[in-house]
């Protein structure tokens, strides 16, 4: 049996206080926090920005670990670091990664979560369903998914990450999207809208549009 992965969404809001800074200041202490992240054993971390693309948010740190007890424990060494202290999570997801439902056979473009290079773009938010969808017959919600999943190979640039919450969080799923083209990724969401399975959405925000760079890149753009 494959061991399980655990996932991780933060969503950092930055202090403004931290903008007051002297420069130098901000430098080391952004050093500081570059290394506790690359130090973490065990711990996938990708770093996307977030300012100006939704409010409250300017820092994404999408984290994958085998321990939840180690992703506690390093998201608090990250919290004791100097930017750390100007750093709040305002947004928070978590779960695990496990076999779809629905797809006997996952592909890449289906299930990108374990891969090692990341597309330009991430589309995240949490999901679920509504309680009627749970009561159609297993055959009838194979049928919708089915839909849903013609559409997505439709556009085979567009690859999804998907991770289980149920049990574990408010929301069923969190699902994102990894794409090149946010024009391309807008109209996949748009030939989505019109599936059956559609009405069966309780709900689906917020959504956060996050652009990834390395590490100390986006550090950087926290100015």
């Amino acid at each position: 049996m494959e061991e399980t992965t655990f996932v991780q969404f933060l969503f950092y809001r930055l202090d403004p206080a931290w903008r007051r800074l002297a420069q130098e200041q901000r430098s080391c202490r952004k050093t500081e926090f570059a290394e506790a992240v690359e130090s973490q054993d065990g711990i996938e971390t990708y770093a996307y920005n977030t300012t100006g693309l939704k409010t409250g948010t300017d820092l994404l740190l999408w984290r994958n670990g085998r321990d939840v007890s180690e992703l506690q424990a390093s998201a608090s060494r990250l919290h004791h670091t100097e930017l750390g202290r100007y750093l709040e999570i305002s947004y928070l997801y978590f779960g695990l990664i496990r076999p779809s439902t629905y797809v006997r056979r996952q592909t890449s473009q289906e299930q990108a979560a374990l891969a090692t290079e990341r597309g330009t773009y991430l589309v995240v938010y949490p999901f679920t369903k509504t309680a009627d969808w749970y009561l159609l017959s297993k055959a009838t919600r194979q049928g919708m998914m089915n839909e849903h999943i013609k559409v997505g190979h439709d556009f085979p640039s567009i690859k999804q990450v998907l991770v289980h919450s149920f049990g574990l969080d408010d929301q069923e799923f969190i699902v994102s999207y990894e794409t090149e083209d946010l024009l391309e990724f807008q109209s996949l969401v748009m030939d989505l809208r019109s599936t059956d399975g559609r009405k069966y959405t309780l709900s689906d925000t917020p959504i956060f549009t996050c652009v990834h760079r390395p590490l100390r890149e986006v550090l950087e753009l926290l100015a």
